[in-house]
């Protein structure tokens, strides 16, 4: 079995069909997304193919080492320009097929008005336990 991340983006992939943000749905339609969310997980979780998942908020900054002895350096919080994940699920299939299949389910989660969302997921596969030096660069 391989190890997939799901991310799930507030910003920086491409449109969704129903693109209304989160902060403007109701209430019920939140809880039916959320309900949805915990559904899906739910039910891999009985076939062995679910990992882990977490909502991430909207805060947070960039950050990088800046030289011995400096403290960080950080540009934040994020800039309306930059990419920003609104969560991730990690999911452990057979094959890379599976893990679209699964991505391509969870992208209907309903959104505003019930609707189903149809937003972009990346589909992302973890390196090798042991990755080699080539496969990091």
């Amino acid at each position: 079995m391989a190890k997939y991340l799901l991310l799930k983006h507030y910003r920086g992939a491409p449109d969704a069909v129903n693109n209304v943000p989160m902060d403007q749905w109701t209430p019920e339609e939140i809880s039916a997304h959320v309900g949805y969310m915990r559904d899906f997980a739910d039910r891999l979780e009985k076939t062995g193919e679910f990992v882990d998942g977490q909502a991430l908020a909207p805060e947070g900054a960039w950050v990088r080492y800046d030289g011995e002895g400096r403290p960080p350096v950080t540009d934040g919080p994020f800039a309306e320009t930059k990419d920003l994940i609104a969560g991730w699920m990690v999911i452990d299939v057979d094959t890379y097929e599976r893990a679209v299949e699964l991505a391509g389910e969870l992208s209907a989660a309903p959104g505003a008005g019930g609707k189903p969302i149809h937003e972009w997921l990346e589909v992302r596969p973890f390196l090798a336990a042991n990755p080699s030096v080539d496969e990091c660069h």
